[in-house]
């Protein structure tokens, strides 16, 4: 996003009580790109890239299309948008004049195809369009084929200003210096010079619109700039055309390879047929050859599957969701790989996968080995960094990088987070994995280093990222990786050190129970309890289960009563219910994030979806131990998954699951968000396998009876 792009949005949505001025959002579209580059869609039909995270390349910053029949051009506006099939082929329908042009949107790595095709009202081809004297647009058998106007402005490098232009037979090539961005059509272009808005125009209080005037009267203006006005015939008894983009970074020698890319990308995707079976072969990636749509209870796993994808890089991290606030205005970004987010999504897509089959084999790999080769030496891992390189990226929390291990500038619990998924993965993937082992042995010290005497983890910073303290959820991420150590294929030395350092923070949350509200705390900070009550604790459920696995462990009766008041409280304390469509629950009590005028907390995705999944993992601790409280969990579990479900009042289009929402049911913040998706599988997962268990056991009782 360029400082051009910001300021238009700024100047449009100002004052609005809903939308924060100058952000990027994707609240409102849909996504395509399973490797390399990830493009938005907008409802007009407007394509943008997402993908510097994923490939280091910035691409598309803004874009426009329309039909032009007869020199009159109709830009398009709002459309209706699907995917197709189980696909990430994206599918906007235009109507202009009486007419329907139909829009596919499909990146293959680096590449990404934009295909048009003229239909008429009943679906199917129409030749010849001639302007009625209404300004309708009508048939007509001796008129000219109609044209797609495409306005392409490219920020390569992320750059508006010292960007050059270069026309080579049927391609344009935008670059500022290593990134280069080519432009082909099926049908061939024919291309114009645009330049940006003016510092007048930036300074104007409305917003500029796009394509403006050729060029400011002097020769050079056409070819310095990042912005291609291209016309695209459309052709054939059924009126289409393809029109490619491609992102590279190729060497000047290698200039005719990439030329020839674009224009056989265009070429071989020139009908709406081959694009979209094109767009069938990459995602049978996503998972098995059988449909995932109602599999065995787990409905909309693909959606969830999907939007993981498209947020994943090639190495094999994650997003933690589309960057839509790149000049840091209202938040610290989000276009960056957390090790808490993406660890977390890693075991919980091992979890959904050893249930269901899914067949995500390679994710697991990929995801540890990314860790391994992200480790910092003294075996923490830093605030976050680019996917596409594992390298670090700008954040606020690296603490251990600037001044060592006595800052609480630190993240522990994402350290813990990872320390679990490795710990796991040796256990039930791969125990000959060395790296792997060496990396869990290095975290374990990690993890060492920042637990006190007391048991509980030193002062740091929190899941939120919004205080410091000594933290009930940091705690419980500890407790579940020493606990998944000790089951670890480890030396015996180690697990054994494991467990006892287990045991000690097991016994130290007593420290964080508040007695008066039946809760644990937000975190000690200092001699005082912060009562307030906050979704991240519902790691109590995940860690007490782990813990409870461990043969010299087992979670007490007192410890349970404490669980399930603790996590009944929190759950009903935080749970929204306004008048609006929606219903889930908010962050924690007194969240004033983004709220605008809402005098409530917003409700978040990630929570309703977490405290689902903590409602199913101690409905089966529970049940374990004979506790009647089980089945109000289990009935908890099923209405905060109903409602990030395929049909929940959470639910976007695509099956997207956006950050927050406000009471009024309006998407905010980074869309779709990672973590959810993965929360809400894993819990699809269990309670489905819960489901049959119970079932299994009906059905014993009853052969018993007999």
């Amino acid at each position: 996003m360029t400082v051009h792009t910001a300021l238009n949005d700024f100047k449009r949505v100002r004052g609005s009580d809903r939308l924060f001025a100058g952000e990027r959002r994707s609240t409102e579209g849909l996504f395509s790109g399973l490797d390399e580059r990830l493009v938005h869609v907008s409802p007009d039909g407007a394509i943008s890239d997402y993908s510097y995270p994923l490939s280091g390349l910035v691409g598309l910053d803004r874009s426009r299309f329309g039909i032009d029949v007869d020199g009159t051009v109709r830009w398009f506006d709002g459309g209706e948008q699907r995917y197709v099939e189980e696909t990430a082929v994206v599918e906007t329908v235009h109507r202009v004049g009486g007419r329907t042009i139909v829009q596919y949107d499909l990146t293959l790595g680096r590449l990404h195809l934009t295909h048009f095709v003229l239909e008429t009202e009943t679906g199917e081809s129409d030749r010849g369009w001639q302007s009625q004297s209404d300004g309708a647009l009508g048939c007509g058998s001796d008129t000219a084929n109609p044209t797609i106007q495409a306005c392409l402005g490219f920020a390569p490098e992320g750059r508006a200003g010292q960007v050059g232009q270069l026309w080579h037979d049927g391609a344009v090539e935008v670059h500022h210096d290593s990134e280069r961005d080519v432009l082909a059509a099926s049908t061939g272009l024919e291309v114009t010079g645009q330049v940006p808005e003016t510092f007048d125009e930036l300074l104007d209080s409305e917003p500029t619109t796009l394509p403006r005037g050729s060029d400011d009267g002097r020769y050079e203006d056409g070819r310095l700039s990042p912005i291609v006005l291209a016309s695209v015939e459309l052709e054939g008894s059924t009126p289409q055309a393809t029109i490619a983009t491609l992102l590279t970074d190729a060497d000047e020698s290698d200039r005719p390879e990439a030329i020839e890319r674009v224009r056989s990308g265009a070429a071989d995707h020139a009908t709406r047929e081959s694009l979209l079976e094109a767009g069938r072969t990459q995602a049978r990636r996503l998972g098995p050859e059988r449909s995932l749509r109602s599999t065995d209870g787990i409905e909309g796993a693909f959606e969830d599957l999907r939007a993981l994808q498209l947020l994943r890089a090639p190495g094999g991290s994650r997003i933690a969701g589309p960057e839509f606030d790149p000049y840091y205005r209202y938040s610290g970004g989000y276009g960056y790989t957390w090790f808490r987010d993406d660890a977390e999504i890693s075991r919980f897509l091992l979890a959904a996968d050893r249930r269901a089959e899914l067949g995500l084999e390679d994710w697991h790999e990929a995801s540890a080995r990314f860790y391994t080769e992200t480790q910092r030496s003294d075996g923490t891992w830093p605030h976050r960094v680019w996917p596409h390189s594992g390298r670090l990226a700008p954040g606020w929390a690296n603490g251990r990088l600037e001044r060592g291990s006595g800052s609480a500038d630190y993240q522990a619990d994402q350290t813990a987070s990872v320390a679990t998924y490795l710990a796991t993965y040796l256990r039930v993937v791969d125990s000959s994995a060395d790296h792997v082992r060496d990396s869990l042995l290095a975290a374990k010290d990690g993890l060492d280093a920042s637990l006190e005497d007391d048991g509980l983890p030193t002062r740091v910073q929190n899941a939120w990222e919004n205080m410091t303290g000594r933290f009930t959820h940091t705690a419980a991420t500890f407790l579940e990786a020493y606990a998944a150590m000790a089951r670890a294929p480890i030396e015996e030395r180690v697990r054994e050190d494991a467990a006892e350092r287990a045991r000690a923070v097991y016994d130290a949350l007593e420290t964080l129970w508040v007695p008066e509200r039946g809760i644990y705390a937000l975190r000690l900070d200092g001699d005082a309890l912060d009562d307030r009550l906050d979704a991240s604790t519902f790691a109590l459920a995940s860690a007490h289960a782990e813990y409870d696995r461990l043969e010299c462990g087992g979670v007490d009766g007192d410890r349970l009563d404490r669980l399930a008041s603790h996590h009944e409280t929190t759950m009903e304390g935080l749970s929204r219910e306004p008048d609006g469509p929606v219903a889930g629950l908010a962050r924690f009590e007194g969240d004033p994030w983004r709220v605008r005028d809402q005098d409530e907390p917003k409700i978040w995705t990630v929570t309703t979806a977490w405290g689902a999944h903590a409602a199913v993992e101690l409905e089966s601790l529970l049940s374990a131990h004979d506790s009647a409280a089980a089945a109000y969990f289990r009935e908890r579990a099923a209405d905060l998954l109903a409602a990030v479900g395929p049909d929940g009042s959470l639910r976007r289009a695509g099956g997207y699951l956006p950050e927050q929402v406000f009471d009024d049911g309006t998407a905010d913040s980074a869309t779709p968000l990672g973590w959810p998706h993965a929360l809400r599988l894993a819990t699809a997962t269990a309670f489905a396998d819960s489901e049959r268990s119970a079932s299994s056991r009906s059905g014993e009782a009853s052969t018993v009876e007999e």
